[in-house]
């Protein structure tokens, strides 16, 4: 792209033009620059006063300073034009801010060149000038229109370019101001949100994705989507529900790449949800949430809230099971996984047999074992409840097979899987 100073240089035409025409094209350069504004004036409405004193003056220089420097062309032919250039790439740029085509303006060149070509025609019949010089004056000045037209093409093109640049700018900030913590005031993000042309919703929907380098594009997303995929969590923010709609925007956008979609909140939470579904999309990856993309967080809350801190659980299960601490390794997972069931079923010993493919003596033996061990506290609602989220925070770790590190958080779910083999000899009596 040209720099906006930059001097133009005019296709040489086919046949030098005499240099005494200039002195012939200059007294009508007054009358032929009033003419010229007229017509674009009256041809093209969008260029009449309502456009404003500054852009008016703009189409004035634009005209008066076309002429002279084609006038001084003929005279010169090797002058470059400084100015130029900038004058005719601002009327482009002037087109782009406005939000409107190329095409009112390239109606003003062309309009402009018509009439320059009337007059020149008129003043070589006036003084007898050779036909082969008329048409080499006419691939002159077309060839300038040209160029005129090409420059605020340029302009224009730019001036697009900044202004989408400048969006993306002001959206990315957008963004970050609203997943920001602690929330950022209201009328902060409604000027921020004016400024980058996104109408503020009243409820947002996060999307957490997965790293740059495993994301198919995103040129497919709908406008009303903001977007950070520069980061090493990049990350949408969804206007409004996730609904079907949307659902089926994200899988043209995101083909198989994993996603994690946050609950629907009000803007001021935009930050918690954002982060509960980077949690889910981790859970993902370990392999402690199991679904196809894109995973739902309102889905799996429960295994989010119970597996968000790992190294809690571990903590939470030594306290909780330290009862057992004695117990070995073996019996000590019957036991929890028994104690688990029945914190979850509140059942009867032959439902919970059923459940552990055990005899019901077996559940009723396990139950006085238990009892000995945790005596009262299997009767205090607080304790019940802080053991059953434990275990089944464990259970859900033993689903996903993540590692424990705890020396007595050891697997809940092996009881399915064991039957009847190893009671004996374990101090359980045979079924």
């Amino acid at each position: 792209m040209p720099s906006e100073v930059q001097a133009i240089a005019l296709a040489e035409p086919p046949e030098p033009l005499p240099r005494e025409l200039a002195a012939l094209i200059r007294p009508e350069l007054p009358s032929l620059y009033r003419e010229i504004v007229a017509a674009i004036r009256e041809a093209v409405p969008e260029y009449g006063l309502q456009m404003g004193e500054a852009y008016d003056r703009a189409l004035r220089l634009g005209v008066r300073q076309s002429l002279n420097t084609f006038t001084d062309r003929v005279a010169t032919p090797r002058k470059r034009a400084v100015n130029l250039a900038e004058v005719h790439r601002r009327l482009g740029r002037f087109e782009a801010q406005e939000g409107r085509s190329l095409d009112a303006l390239q109606s003003a060149y062309r309009i402009g060149g018509r009439i320059a070509w009337r007059r020149a025609m008129t003043v070589g019949e006036r003084n007898h000038l050779a036909s082969h010089v008329m048409n080499a004056f006419a691939d002159a000045l077309f060839a300038y229109i040209d160029e005129l037209s090409q420059l605020a093409r340029e302009g224009y093109l730019q001036a697009e370019a900044d202004s989408a640049e400048r969006l993306k700018s002001l959206r990315r900030r957008l963004l970050r101001t609203l997943v920001a913590e602690p929330p950022v005031p209201r009328h902060t993000i409604e000027d921020i949100a004016a400024q980058a042309r996104w109408q503020l919703p009243e409820e947002v929907t996060p999307a957490a994705l997965v790293p740059a380098e495993r994301l198919a594009s995103l040129t497919a997303l709908p406008d009303d989507v903001l977007a950070d995929t520069a980061g090493a969590h990049p990350y949408l923010l969804i206007p409004g529900p996730f609904d079907d709609e949307r659902r089926e925007q994200l899988d043209v956008a995101l083909g198989p790449a994993g996603v994690a979609v946050g609950l629907t909140v009000p803007l001021h939470r935009t930050a918690d949800s954002l982060r509960w579904a980077r949690q889910a999309l981790d859970m993902v990856e370990s392999g402690a949430i199991r679904a196809p993309s894109p995973v739902r967080v309102e889905d799996h809350l429960l295994t989010l809230w119970l597996l968000t801190d790992p190294a809690l659980v571990e903590q939470m299960a030594g306290r909780q099971l330290e009862p057992l601490a004695a117990v070995t390794t073996g019996r000590r997972e019957r036991l929890v996984e028994t104690l688990r069931v029945w914190l979850t079923t509140r059942g009867t010993a032959g439902r919970i047999a059923e459940q552990l493919h055990v005899h019901p003596q077996t559940v009723r033996y396990r139950m006085r074992t238990l009892g000995q061990h945790f005596g009262s506290q299997l009767s205090e609602p607080d304790r019940r409840f802080a053991l059953e989220a434990t275990l089944r925070a464990l259970w859900l770790r033993d689903q996903a097979d993540l590692p424990s590190t705890g020396p007595i958080t050891g697997r809940t779910g092996r009881a399915g899987r064991e039957g009847r083999e190893g009671r004996a000899g374990q101090g359980e009596p045979p079924g």
